[in-house]
């Protein structure tokens, strides 16, 4: 994330509240984009396709069958997610930056033939119901998305921060003008539109990595090689993602609170539509979380870890290390101050949103419950990010598969409670995961000096 860092601090160096809302309207947009953009352009697709020629049951097996791309590209990409992100910015600090296109090459080579294979098997088990067309639209929307979510990755290292904000907008733009258009068509005329502005959004950022990242050769595997490869960032990657559908995927096959859709894909009415809302408003939080992190702990992080290569005294060294538990714990409140101050405003307003965008107000304890386990999952997410930093990746690991088990766990246990109880296992899994980090991360930093001199002696 070091590119996106370095250009908010400097906008933030022009001290006006106008670059300060740029700073974090950028911030937020950046961090955000790779999946509050798409729940948002899904989500006007599907707005304005009710007001077009297609059927009520058309929009929701749209919504549906799109939901299912996104979480299951989403889960299989975190495969690569972190590990292939640790790979660039080693090759990036060892000025070897003519190695990432062709790694990515690989990369998307190995992403594509994973993502058509399991993809070909699922239209022939769970899809043979539905027609040649849409079977089609499915796998290709699912190749474009688990290749575009890697592509991503390449957003915090890229200085052209403003034209990847502009080909967001273009290409959710173009999806949903797209979706219009061919929305005569019915649901595959949704789907085509769909995969345009995808389509358009992956070669895109695609021709600014080539752009930026020239190298020598087409196709390269180095980021395979089992020295460069950290399995624990493997499991991370996987097993956030996983924890972050494991309810929903619950919900939506659990007979008591699903219904069939279309094929093999259900859907739960009373669920979806809380927890997708109170996603839409992490976004302050995000923005909050990507510039305090990437400027003012990442500043002290670089001062603590220069101090020790360059053999400094010792007290000048303790003093950088308690400067950077300083900053690690005044963004984490800084984040929780600020998403907390979001969700109070959405309560106060929120029966007047789901009024807004026609949801009965019996969603309104859910929705609640929803906004506030969405934000302390933004808290995991603050405290993952600093073990990352720290080369943490045991501890990451066991905080994720915390998430995920108790997850489902809770979520099985709050079904068997009753409707009143629904969110309420999401929330205790975020919550659990949360307060270990906390924990887990204190005893970190106790031990940091100790463990950094120990690595730096092997």
């Amino acid at each position: 994330m070091a590119g996106i860092g370095f250009e908010i601090r400097r906008i933030l160096k022009r001290d006006s509240f106008l670059n300060l809302f740029e700073a974090y309207g950028l911030a937020g947009i950046i961090s955000s984009g790779p999946w509050v953009l798409s729940v948002l352009g899904v989500m006007l697709i599907g707005i304005i396709s009710f007001t077009l020629a297609v059927s009520d049951t058309e929009v929701v097996q749209f919504l549906v069958s799109v939901t299912y791309l996104m979480a299951v590209s989403l889960t299989l990409s975190g495969l690569f997610q972190h590990v292939f992100t640790r790979w660039v910015a080693d090759r990036l600090y060892a000025k070897r930056s003519d190695l990432i296109l062709p790694n990515l090459m690989g990369l998307i080579w190995i992403t594509t033939l994973l993502s058509l294979g399991l993809g070909l098997m699922a239209m022939m088990l769970f899809f043979g119901e539905t027609s040649v067309l849409y079977r089609l639209l499915m796998l290709a929307n699912f190749v474009v998305l688990c290749n575009l979510w890697p592509v991503t990755i390449f957003l915090s290292s890229m200085k052209s921060y403003r034209r990847i904000v502009v080909v967001f907008a273009l290409g959710y733009a173009t999806a949903v003008v797209s979706a219009m258009v061919l929305s005569r068509f019915g649901l595959e005329g949704l789907l085509a539109g769909l995969l345009l502005g995808h389509s358009l959004l992956f070669f895109s950022f695609f021709y600014t990595i080539i752009r930026q990242y020239p190298g020598n050769h087409f196709i390269r595997f180095d980021f395979t090689r089992r020295r460069q490869i950290f399995p624990a960032l493997i499991l991370t990657g996987l097993l956030f993602n996983a924890a972050v559908w494991a309810d929903k995927f619950i919900f939506w096959f659990h007979p008591d609170t699903s219904q069939p859709i279309i094929a093999s894909l259900r859907a739960s009415v009373i669920y979806d539509l809380p927890i997708f809302l109170a996603y839409l408003s992490i976004i302050p939080g995000m923005a909050v979380f990507l510039v305090r992190m990437e400027t003012d702990f990442a500043e002290a992080y670089e001062r603590f870890y220069n101090a020790v290569r360059e053999g400094d005294t010792l007290e000048r060294i303790n003093r950088f290390r308690d400067q950077m538990v300083i900053v690690a714990r005044n963004g984490i409140y800084e984040i929780f101050k600020v998403q907390g101050l979001t969700v109070i405003v959405v309560f106060l307003w929120s029966e007047e949103i789901l009024a807004a965008i026609g949801i009965s107000p019996l969603y309104l304890p859910l929705f609640h419950i929803d906004l506030v386990a969405v934000s302390i999952q933004l808290l995991l997410l603050a405290i993952q990010n600093v073990l990352f930093y720290l080369d943490a990746r045991g501890i990451n690991v066991t905080l994720c598969a915390l998430f995920f088990f108790g997850n489902i766990v809770f979520t099985f246990i709050t079904i068997e409670l009753g409707a009143s109880f629904y969110g309420y296992g999401f929330a205790a899994a975020t919550l659990l995961s949360a307060l270990t980090g906390l924990w887990l991360l204190s005893r970190k930093f106790e031990k940091l000096e100790y463990e950094t001199f120990m690595l730096q002696g092997r």
